[in-house]
């Protein structure tokens, strides 16, 4: 809403009747160019969503101000518009009117049972997931990794050895990394998880950190989230899908033609071609 000119530059605000207005209620002429109520209402939707909560008078005062501004700026880059401005102009058109499609797609209600299908289809049949939870010791060398197991074997605390001996984060909680999942930690360190029942401590394991001595504490089974843990992201996903529907639909009913011209990639950074 910052201000661009100065308020001798602004048209006139015309008073409005005291009646039922409408969209195309006049609020001010610029130039000879109506600024309507249609103008604001269209330009609020687009706000950003800080200035949605300014009260209704401030943002009309600074809306009105603003497409003042913008008509005057207009006025004056239409007197020497470049092949460069009429090219964009072109674009921002293009954008625009599709974004309209866009947002009219994706804003199509999402019924229940599209969103139960969603739901099937996503987590319905999927086994339960196995969670882990494990501990480890980072070191440098397979030979201090070896040491630890044997250690470990005759009797030594992992937690203990985790805090005296592990260069890892984890080190100072006694090696505890939480649970994790499939696909949460490296493969090698994945497979060796796997590989141990709880309470078991593997040999050395090497992934690109270093080597790794690991302890797996417990296992679980985690359940499929109930729904209304994951609407919000199935909701997004029906929304790109129907996107996605849509455009191809369009696409396809188009007549499209490509050329058979075939210009060096490069040219796209050729702005001096605007000019010609």
């Amino acid at each position: 809403m910052k201000r661009l000119l100065t308020g001798a530059a602004m048209a006139l605000v015309l008073a409005a009747p005291a009646g039922a207005q409408d969209a195309s209620t006049v609020l001010a002429i610029v130039n000879g160019t109506d600024i309507t109520l249609g103008n604001l209402i269209a330009m609020r939707e687009r706000l950003p969503a800080q200035y949605q909560q300014l009260p209704d008078q401030t943002l009309y005062d600074g809306m009105l101000e603003q497409l003042i501004q913008q008509q005057v700026l207009a006025d004056a880059a239409r007197a020497d518009l470049t092949r460069a401005d009429e090219i964009g102009l072109e674009n921002e058109t293009r954008a625009f009117l599709a974004g309209r499609i866009i947002d009219r797609a994706a804003g199509q209600e999402i019924s229940d049972d599209a969103l139960q299908a969603a739901y099937e289809a996503e987590f319905g049949g999927a086994d339960p997931e196995t969670e882990y939870n494990a501990s480890h010791i980072l070191v440098e060398t397979e030979e201090e990794a070896q040491a630890l197991v044997t250690q470990l074997t005759e009797g030594a605390d992992f937690a203990e050895l985790a805090r005296d001996k592990s260069t890892g984060p984890s080190g100072p909680n006694g090696g505890q990394l939480g649970w994790f999942g499939e696909g949460m930690m490296v493969p090698e360190f994945e497979t060796a998880v796997k590989d141990l029942n709880s309470g078991d401590v593997s040999d050395p394991v090497q992934t690109q950190f270093g080597w790794h001595v690991i302890k797996l504490n417990e296992t679980r089974q985690k359940d499929a989230p109930p729904l209304d843990q994951v609407r919000d992201g199935l909701v997004q996903a029906l929304q790109t899908a129907a996107v996605d529907a849509e455009v191809d639909r369009l696409t396809t009913e188009a007549t499209i033609e490509r050329s058979e011209i075939k210009p060096d990639a490069a040219l796209i950074r050729n702005t001096d071609l605007l000019s010609e």
